[in-house]
């Protein structure tokens, strides 16, 4: 591997561990509290990711210790399906350590995109719109912006009325059998097929992963279904409870044919219902604002707002 960058001299590097996601935490706390002004994350949600199935911490992970044992850097590789898209991460408050851990992690790229076969392949990044430095850096290694992200949120400050279901429509809540968890991935894998970055994982790596997820459990996922066909999905999880006392829309699709129906708007409201029945102080959604159906309309529909905005970052990468 060529490399130019360089840690620093005190600095050390290695796997992440499960033991090190307290410490991991602080940093990255710290990090995100400098750009944004809140940590944005939780200690299990960083251990979580520590163990995600399809992330092998032994060579995706790379954290780099400063001499007193604390972390000073973070970088991650994610491969995805085949390995032809690959996510990287990278956080450092520190130049030098950010450099290096951005070649690290392409080189990682490189390498999963070469043990499949591929010629190239395509990396993805995700940065805060305040976070310059790292916007700097992409777009020094010919990264280019490829779409917006912006978590949307709505307050509630009483009780919500809970919306009636559009007529023919059967809601159906929780997915505890394998029949509908396997519906549910497959409606998911269909509304998003298309979208920036999506690559549909392996069903049994989706379940390991919503298992090992320590904000979500089964019953957070609803259905509906019209004469018997599943055709719109909600996901839901606890991720933001602890930071924000607000629930969260991990995902929300309705397949094509069946839009237009108020199937998504119902879906919307439902949640806002039963997150302020919970008392919980609002709800939020992540929305690409690229989404081909519209969706940021929707949400602007309902009341939400925009609070906080991120940016994708892609680049065409030949696998070397």
């Amino acid at each position: 591997m060529n490399t130019t960058a360089v840690l620093p001299h005190d600095c050390t590097a290695r796997p992440p561990e499960p033991a090190d996601a307290e410490a991991l935490f602080d940093m990255l706390a710290a990090y995100n509290t400098a750009l944004i002004g809140v940590a944005d994350g939780t200690v299990d949600e960083v251990a979580d990711r520590i163990v995600e199935p399809g992330f092998d911490r032994g060579t995706d992970g790379f954290l780099v210790l400063a001499g007193d044992g604390l972390p000073v850097g973070y970088g991650t590789t994610f491969g995805r399906g085949d390995r032809e898209v690959v996510g990287i991460q990278v956080w450092s408050q520190q130049a030098a350590v950010a450099d290096w851990l951005f070649e690290q992690t392409m080189h990682r790229a490189r390498e999963m995109g070469r043990e499949r076969g591929h010629a190239e392949i395509t990396v993805d990044t995700e940065v805060y719109r305040a976070d310059e430095s790292l916007r700097t850096l992409l777009s020094d290694h010919d990264f280019t912006a490829s779409t917006t992200y912006q978590r949307m949120r709505i307050d509630h400050t009483g009780p919500i009325a809970t919306p009636e279901a559009p007529a023919g429509v059967v809601v159906r809540r929780g997915a505890f059998d394998d029949a509908t968890r396997w519906t549910a991935h497959q409606i998911i894998i269909e509304c998003l097929r298309g979208q920036v970055g999506f690559v549909a994982r392996p069903h049994d790596e989706w379940i390991e992963a919503l298992d090992g997820t320590s904000t979500f459990d089964w019953s957070l996922i609803t259905l509906l279904e019209i004469d018997g066909r599943a055709v719109a999905i909600r996901l839901c999880s606890e991720e933001y409870v602890e930071t924000e006392k607000c629930g969260h829309i991990g995902m929300l699709g309705v397949f094509e044919e069946f839009r237009g129906r108020g199937l998504a708007t119902f879906l919307l409201r439902d949640a806002f219902a039963r997150d302020a029945a919970a008392g919980l102080a609002g709800t939020n959604l992540n929305v690409d604002t690229n989404n081909p159906t519209q969706a940021l309309r929707l949400y602007q529909a309902v009341g939400m707002n925009p609070t906080l905005i991120s940016d994708g970052w892609r680049r065409v990468l030949p696998v070397i």
